[in-house]
């Protein structure tokens, strides 16, 4: 069973090594926006000598109205995210919506991530575990902490152990997520490195009408308080001005914002396992 995912030498996620944060803009909404944002967000984890991962999506499949913005695409998605990872020497991770993208995604990430309304899809969990990537699989916001075992065990089974599990909030009624912070202690009964979604899980679904609300205020107290529970890594969504962003912007945590968010986190997450 594997406790530590080693991505590089500097980076390595689990066991009682530092905080690894994932976090970039939620969609590619164009290459200048990825790049500005990825430089800069290399400058502040530098200077907090806390260990990045880019993340962004090249397509928004789960919308919630038809008229939303998606994103550029497959090809010119990995075509700029793989900009990101040449260019500013940085680990990359993306979502995978169908089993078909996997191998064309594998080339360019470190890390495959499954959205959490496509978690128990059996087909593209094992195509993601066949690229023999790092899978990171978002916990459902339908399930209980204990109903990941069966994600875990299918993508084992697929011949993969580099998996990661993100708790992202858990449906409360209508429009409105709650975090159980139970479940991060929970999931890693399965003996895998466990991540927190800070701003999804703020997020009031399909809160306004056409498009999805947000709480991000609560994005600090709520990512503190999963690092004093005691987490591997810490997925945000960043951008430079959130009430313009085309996608997930009331969650977002603004990029001039984000140092002092994370200030705190660490200093929890190093008392925690003493480092």
């Amino acid at each position: 069973m594997l406790q530590e995912i080693k991505l590089q030498e500097d980076i390595i996620i689990g066991g009682d090594n530092p905080l690894v944060l994932i976090a970039g803009p939620c969609m590619i909404e164009s290459e200048s926006l990825v790049m500005e944002t990825a430089d800069k967000l290399k400058e502040i984890t530098h200077k907090l000598n806390i260990p990045f991962v880019f993340k962004a999506s090249f397509d928004k499949a789960n919308r919630s109205s038809i008229y939303s913005e998606r994103g550029p695409g497959i090809h010119k998605g990995i075509e700029i995210l793989n900009k990101v990872k040449t260019q500013l020497k940085i680990p990359i991770t993306t979502d995978l919506h169908e089993p078909s993208q996997a191998d064309v995604i594998a080339g360019v990430v470190d890390i495959i991530q499954i959205p959490a309304f496509l978690c128990r899809q059996t087909d593209l969990l094992v195509a993601a575990a066949k690229t023999n990537k790092v899978v990171n699989v978002k916990k459902g916001q339908f399930l209980a902490p204990w109903d990941m075992k069966n994600v875990v065990v299918k993508i084992r089974e697929s011949g993969n152990e580099q998996i990661l599990l993100t708790e992202r909030g858990t449906t409360f009624g209508y429009n409105n997520l709650v975090v159980d912070m139970r479940s991060l202690i929970q999931m890693r009964e399965f003996n895998v490195p466990i991540v927190f979604d800070g701003t999804h899980s703020v997020q009031i679904p399909g809160g306004q009408g056409t498009t999805t609300g947000g709480k991000r205020e609560f994005v600090p107290y709520l990512s503190r308080s999963a690092a004093a529970v005691g987490i591997d890594a810490l997925f945000l969504e960043v951008h430079p001005n959130p009430d313009e962003a085309l996608s997930d912007g009331p969650n977002m945590i603004k990029l001039t914002e984000l140092e002092e968010v994370l200030k705190p986190i660490i200093e929890i997450d190093a008392l925690l396992k003493r480092i």
